[in-house]
């Protein structure tokens, strides 16, 4: 009996060890288990780091390239509208040498050339007729207070040392004063109308380069109808393409012609107007000159 006790016993802590060991390596399975789920997790919330990064990118790349994209079209367009005011100049060069060939290189010339020798006349005549001007009050009153300090002599010392023809008037006025103030106002008229033909100086050339190329405008216009009509005679067929040539040469050198003509004109009509104030202001002082000499000459 106590031998069948005793192997109970032993079956009883075989059984319990048996369980221990199963308890222990289902926990140890568990900790397995649960250890790989971790490094599972690990490896999958780097791999999610790692992927949110490489998104991200492409989105920073796309905004530098947003943000260069404006400059660089900023740049290509400033290129591409400076090499386009380059062709335009260009091109409007080339088009007026072409229309100047196209116009009769002969006809065109000449007509440039009174262009150029009226302006250089109409420039000088402007530069003369502002030497002329002068304050004729302020001259007239000098005079009188060197008169009345220092006689004629000084009188005549302010006329010559003063420029312009309203003091040469003067000049030659009062060098005549011991003859008398008959005389003294026959040589400021006399002398008056020598200034003026200085004033005028030149302006007969700038008026013939005005006429002369409206003609030659108008030359060449018959010039280029009759090279129209003789190509439609050596063509025998009056169509558009045979009399255009003609036709244009006749259009350049009128349009050339009266383009030139008309900025004469202004300058001509500019110098008139400057030569007529000087004339009336050279009259009204010769008349206030002959008011001073009237007034020494009774003293």
């Amino acid at each position: 009996a106590f031998g069948c006790i005793k192997n109970l016993n032993i079956q009883k802590n075989v059984l319990k060890i048996t369980k221990l060991n199963t308890n222990l390596k289902q926990k140890t399975t568990m900790k397995k288990f649960f250890a790989m789920m971790t490094v599972v997790a690990f490896l999958g919330f780097g791999a999610a780091n790692v992927m949110a990064q490489e998104a991200e990118a492409p989105v920073a790349n796309d905004t530098t390239t947003e943000v260069v994209a404006p400059e660089a079209a900023v740049e290509e367009a400033a290129v591409v509208e400076e090499v386009a005011a380059a062709t335009e100049e260009q091109s409007m060069y080339q088009v007026l040498k072409i229309k100047f060939i196209e116009g009769g290189a002969g006809f065109m010339s000449l007509v440039v050339f009174c262009l150029i020798f009226g302006l250089a006349l109409c420039i000088e005549r402007i530069i003369y007729l502002n030497l002329a001007n002068v304050n004729t009050n302020k001259l007239l009153k000098r005079i009188d207070e060197a008169w009345a300090k220092g006689g004629v002599e000084a009188a005549l010392e302010i006329c010559r040392n003063t420029r312009g023809p309203i003091a040469s008037i003067f000049y030659q006025g009062l060098s005549r004063y011991d003859e008398g103030v008959e005389v003294v106002e026959k040589s400021v008229a006399s002398y008056g109308s020598v200034q003026l033909g200085l004033l005028e100086r030149n302006l007969s050339w700038i008026s013939l380069f005005i006429g002369l190329s409206s003609m030659l405008g108008f030359l060449g216009t018959i010039v280029g109808m009759i090279q129209a009509f003789d190509k439609i005679q050596q063509v025998g067929d009056m169509s558009a393409s045979v009399v255009a040539g003609g036709i244009k040469v006749a259009l350049l050198t009128t349009l050339l012609g009266l383009v030139v003509a008309m900025i004469l004109q202004v300058f001509y009509n500019y110098l008139l107007a400057r030569i007529d104030s000087i004339v009336t202001d050279m009259e009204d002082s010769s008349i206030s000159l002959l008011d001073i000499v009237v007034k020494y000459s009774k003293k």
